[in-house]
């Protein structure tokens, strides 16, 4: 039973860990495309929703996906899709799109911020390091609590505790307190 309190917090940590990486190269993709220099216009061909949640006591989160097609400077047709876009930009219009020649289907529509970016990035670097920092204490307190650990706070079952170096008998029966 003691091995469920240590993997449920280390599923959690690698579950962070992923979205943490995932974050990183996204983060470092648009980046890319921003600081690559390269522009094309292109067409916005279509827009759609997804949903998620609404099960029970859950809220509904709505994302809009855009996709967009666009003709390198080499003169590859490249189409490809970006989530969480401006509500503003329907199906038909022309935007400016900034991608990196190696790899156009990495393209991004999202005007350059990197100040926005890099504050997205540090809070959610943040919130990931509390989450794992937590699951890192929680596993280390029940770890130090359930290995008789109890010298200085009284915790723990005893293990390892001699008690009989206090036995007392009193008129032939052993008391130990």
């Amino acid at each position: 039973m003691d091995v469920f309190f240590y993997l449920v917090p280390s599923l959690m940590i690698a579950i962070a860990l992923t979205a943490l990486i995932g974050l990183l190269l996204r983060a470092r993709r648009i980046r890319s495309a921003w600081n690559s220099g390269l522009t094309a216009e292109a067409r916005c061909l279509n827009t759609y929703t997804t949903t998620s949640g609404g099960g029970g006591d859950t809220s509904v989160s709505t994302t809009l996906h855009h996709v967009y097609e666009f003709t390198t400077r080499e003169g590859r047709p490249v189409r490809f899709e970006e989530s969480n876009g401006p509500r503003t930009i329907v199906t038909g219009d022309i935007v400016t799109v900034r991608y990196v020649a190696e790899h156009p289907e990495q393209a991004t529509a999202r005007p350059p911020q990197p100040g926005r970016l890099l504050a997205e990035q540090g809070c959610m670097l943040a919130f990931f390091g509390v989450f794992i920092a937590f699951c890192v204490f929680f596993m280390l307190a029940f770890h130090l609590m359930s290995d008789g650990f109890d010298a200085p706070f009284g915790f723990g079952d005893g293990d390892g505790v001699d008690d009989t170096t206090n036995t007392v008998v009193v008129d032939g029966v052993t008391m130990t307190p």
